[in-house]
């Protein structure tokens, strides 16, 4: 008996050992294996997902990482434009994608700083998910009115504004977008009270804005500039770090008093939480080389843009900033999203 259950007891050993040494060795080949793919990184296309449509600011900064960074990398950066809900759609395949460097996004402050604030259900946490990268470009936001409105500083805007409250409008791309965010913002600062019109889509708020069915609107200073020099509309503040070269005379936010407006957009590139720090050093250092190309630097200007090179902890700094700027603007003023 006592033969039987000591023979027991030791096939026991044996398996546990067994499974201990099967579980070592799962694990260290598991560690050895990303290490080694990180030696080779990247040794195939890389795939960049764009949370909007082509066309727009975010999708040319995106092309130029994936043409400049990706001759520095040896590879080919292959575009994907994933657009919806306000970039959260792209934003959330980037999250849940495999973390190996071979799938990275180009987040926005409206991604990673309004979206959380409106979204209650969103798809992805813009801290936890990701591991940034880089910021590449700061690209300022206008606000401007139609040219009938009679006012041609912000100062003068705001006076008539407090002088009628709720009679002049604002155009947005549409309820708890950035554009919306960022005027309920200067609302709150200034102390006015506009009344807000939710377009579908940019284009058809510059329209009316264009056509004087809304008095006022913001957008990226690419797109409102050639309609500012036409005089189809007038500029009154530029939501930037610094006032643009393209409007010179055009003050920013900052300047009017209005610090907490924040610095403007930018568009910067994430990677899903968990990619080896080798494939983000690697990734960062390629993109910041890539943007001394002055052809880089060039199409990026022309846009109404700057460059913003960062380390990951930077881009990380910016992020958490640009999501308490609009926690803070949402909750006050009640803006959800469903």
């Amino acid at each position: 008996m006592n033969r039987a259950l000591h023979a027991s007891a030791t096939r026991r050993r044996l398996m546990f050992s067994t499974m201990l040494s099967t579980a070592a060795a799962a694990v260290f080949g598991g560690m050895a294996m990303p290490v080694a793919a990180q030696s080779n990184y990247p040794n195939k296309p890389i795939r960049l997902v764009v949370p909007f449509a082509a066309g727009g600011t975010t999708d040319l900064s995106a092309r130029l990482v994936a043409e400049y960074a990706g001759r520095e990398l040896g590879q080919t950066i292959v575009v994907d434009n994933k657009g919806g809900a306000g970039g959260s759609i792209g934003m959330e395949q980037v999250a849940r994608s495999t973390p190996d460097g071979y799938t990275i996004g180009m987040a926005t402050v409206s991604t990673h700083g309004s979206n959380p604030a409106v979204y209650p259900k969103l798809g992805y946490d813009p801290i936890k998910d990701f591991a940034p990268v880089t910021n590449v470009a700061a690209v300022p936001s206008v606000f401007a009115v139609h040219p009938s409105v009679p006012a041609k500083t912000m100062q003068e805007f705001v006076a008539l504004a407090k002088a009628n409250p709720g009679k002049y409008t604002f155009a947005s791309p549409g309820a708890g977008s950035l554009g919306h965010a960022n005027i309920e913002n200067f609302m709150m600062l200034a102390k006015i009270d506009l009344l807000h019109v939710p377009y579908k889509g940019a284009g058809l708020a510059l329209n009316d804005a264009l056509a004087g069915q809304v008095n006022a609107i913001t957008d990226n200073l690419s797109t409102t500039l050639p309609h500012v020099k036409a005089g189809r509309l007038r500029a009154l503040a530029l939501l930037g770090a610094q006032r643009s070269p393209q409007l010179p005379n055009v003050p920013t936010y900052g300047e009017l008093g209005y610090k907490d407006m924040g610095d403007g957009g930018w568009f910067g590139i994430v990677a899903p939480a968990g990619t080896p720090q080798p494939v983000i050093d690697k990734l960062n250092a390629a993109i910041h080389k890539a943007m001394l190309n002055p052809e880089f630097k060039r199409k990026i200007e022309e846009s109404g843009g700057t460059l913003v090179p960062t380390t990951p902890d930077q881009f990380k700094a910016q992020i958490q900033q640009a999501m308490a700027r609009y926690a803070r603007v949402a909750k006050a003023a009640n803006i959800k999203l469903d």
